[in-house]
């Protein structure tokens, strides 16, 4: 994800927490809030409970890596924070792939398109 799309003042962030709307997954939690801006921008959070340092910056490029497939599809004027939880740890590339489709979904910011086989991407 490229630094232009990241929120990473920690006014911004806090203001997110508190006027956004939050959508919790088991492995992670995110926390939505329209903005006047032009583009979207998003701040991942990993925690000490995570695990140490290394563990924690392994996480978060693992959601960026999924955010970077995902960043074309979302709208424009959106703030979002990624809250990582401590199940995050044992879970593969995949799952968290699809914890972060979920909650992006029930967010209302991506649409889950069915491929010509049936199956939903």
């Amino acid at each position: 994800m490229k630094r232009r799309f990241r929120l990473s003042r920690s006014n911004d962030i806090q203001r997110v927490r508190r006027v956004g709307r939050s959508y919790a997954h088991p492995l992670l939690v995110l926390v939505a809030a329209q903005t006047q801006s032009s583009q979207s921008k998003i701040a991942i959070i990993t925690g000490h409970r995570i695990g140490f340092a290394v563990q924690r910056n392994r996480i978060k490029r693992q959601i960026r890596a999924c955010l970077d497939k995902l960043l074309p599809d979302l709208p424009d004027g959106w703030h979002l924070v990624v809250l990582a939880r401590q199940p995050i740890v044992r879970a593969d590339f995949i799952e968290i792939d699809r914890a972060l489709r979920s909650v992006l979904k029930r967010a209302g910011l991506i649409v889950e398109v069915k491929a010509e086989d049936g199956r939903s991407t």
